[in-house]
């Protein structure tokens, strides 16, 4: 079995039934689908692509992206989904590394022909629309057949510090995945409709396996993005919309809903689930959420080493608010998915008593194969079985998980441990701090000073000490920071992830210009 049967799956169950949508317009029905994905199969089979050959996406979201998926499975191949922001150059340090042979574009984001490749194509061309020709017996065409422990999806993580490394990901891990959706996340039917705002080549696009499963439709906002106002209106039109969104984008659309007073009512007849995760989401800011837009929301806890399954936030938990520990329970990530199990660990692997803080391991099928061609980075990665995340967190008696922060930002001040996720969390209780982000800076008296970088609400006067009270009455007084910076923006990933390596080295470079 493998992933290109759960479409043949529904195309042979419902070939009429509507499945990719590009805004309000149908773009194919699963027979199209089916249709279009096999005749590429059979296109790149013929052109020479054999078994487990690496086929690059480097697309902004389009509806074309799901048929280039399921065709590259069809035909036993493995996908490489790139970041639609990355540099030529970062994309062709790719191509070299997983050697792939084609690679499907979008003119935007690849204007000129990328070095390494065999065949570039313009999804948009005319010559993607020759190679999406729909066959006309697609059950003619012979599926690959490949095992579950084989290659499905090579993800190459961000790479923030040095190279990125290839996470192997099998059609077992994909598909434990899609499962686990039904269990842990959010049931779905046939009448569902999946929304791709954040980039397909992540998260939001590995969400389209459980709706796949599940016959649901797929729509690509017209805009390829996140258009809160074109998002809302998408859903009271085709149905309401189930997503996954970065806590940035989930801001956005609930100030969105706020500004335009809409109720949780109105909201509801446009979103359906709002799944968030792969950053923190602040103690307020769901709090928030629920109050504007109500209970849409479950927040997921994973990795590209273990995709979108690690823990679950779900409703009924976001719900739960007569629980003598909701606020707790509400400021976690949730409790270890059905497929799983979540331990928390000292630096020696062992286990710690409950509220104590260690790094958090995950096992089961949902955890990657290893790392691409790198098997020291994939023996430090996966041991005994356990996926050791780098993340740092606690387990409650409720086997809620917590996190605290990446090992690598965990600051250590006068020999005391500070986790920036605590002190934000604070910063961001007073009003009139729209955003923050805390980093440590080298300190040649406490080895790191804790500094803060603060995005304010337009028209907010608050002031270096308003902040530093107000930490000093949520927090010890050595946690607080004793520098900080007013910016207009933080500096972010294409998934929302706040980029803390750009703000330690601005905290640097600052504090090399201007010492306390």
């Amino acid at each position: 079995m493998s992933l290109v049967d759960l479409l043949i799956r529904q195309a042979r169950q419902q070939p009429e039934c509507a499945a990719v949508f590009r805004g309000t317009a149908l773009h194919a029905t699963y027979g199209q689908w089916v249709a279009r994905s096999a005749g590429l199969a059979q296109v790149m089979r013929q052109a020479g692509l054999e078994p487990g050959d690496r086929v690059l996406l480097f697309m902004h979201n389009h509806p074309r992206y799901l048929e280039v998926l399921w065709a590259a499975w069809w035909a036993g191949l493995v996908v490489v989904p790139v970041n639609a922001k990355l540099h030529s150059r970062e994309v062709e340090w790719i191509i070299d590394d997983a050697q792939a042979r084609w690679a499907f574009v979008t003119r935007d984001v690849a204007p000129e022909p990328l070095a390494g490749l065999a065949w570039q194509i313009d999804i948009e061309s005319a010559e993607a629309d020759a190679l999406l020709a729909p066959v006309p017996d697609a059950w003619a065409v012979p599926v690959t057949p490949r095992e579950l422990v084989d290659l499905a999806w090579l993800f190459y993580t961000s790479g923030t510090t040095g190279r990125p490394k290839g996470v192997m990901l099998t059609h077992r891990n994909l598909i434990t995945m899609g499962l686990t959706y039904f269990v842990d996340v959010d049931p779905v039917a046939s009448t569902d409709t999946i929304v791709y705002a954040a980039p397909m080549s992540h998260g939001a696009g590995l969400y389209a396996i459980p709706h796949v499963m599940a016959g649901a439709r797929h729509v690509v906002p017209a805009s390829g993005g996140v258009d809160p106002a074109e998002l809302f209106a998408l859903g009271r039109s085709i149905g309401p919309l189930s997503t996954f969104a970065a806590p940035t984008i989930v801001k956005r659309l609930v100030d969105y809903a706020q500004d335009n007073n809409l109720s949780p009512e109105q909201c509801a007849r446009s979103f359906k689930t709002i799944v968030y995760g792969g950053a923190p989401m602040y103690l307020a800011d769901i709090q928030h959420a629920l109050r504007v837009m109500g209970p849409r929301f479950v927040q997921i806890y994973g990795q590209g080493e273990t995709p979108m399954v690690a823990t679950a936030l779900a409703r009924q938990h976001l719900a739960d608010t007569t629980h003598p520990r909701y606020l707790e329970h509400l400021a976690s990530v949730g409790v270890a998915q059905t497929p799983v199990q979540v331990r928390v660990t000292n630096e020696h692997g062992q286990d710690v008593a409950l509220g104590e803080v260690g790094e958090v391991l995950v096992k089961g099928d949902s955890v990657m194969a290893g790392y691409w061609h790198n098997p020291q980075a994939s023996a430090l990665a996966i041991r005994d079985g356990w996926l050791f995340t780098g993340d740092v967190g606690c387990l409650d008696r409720d086997g809620f998980l917590t996190l605290k922060d990446r090992s690598k930002d965990l600051i250590i001040s006068g020999g005391s441990n500070i986790y920036p996720r605590e002190v934000e969390e604070a910063l961001l209780t007073l009003s009139g701090v729209a955003e923050a982000a805390v980093v440590g800076a080298p300190d040649p008296e406490w080895g790191e000073v804790v500094v803060a970088f603060v995005v304010l609400e337009m028209d907010a006067t608050v002031g270096q000490t308003e902040l530093d009270q107000h930490c000093l009455a949520q927090i010890a007084r050595f946690k607080r920071p004793k520098h900080y910076h007013f910016v207009d923006s933080l500096p972010k990933n294409n998934y929302g992830k706040v980029l803390k390596t750009a703000l330690r080295e601005a905290a640097c470079l600052a504090l090399t210009i201007h010492p306390a």
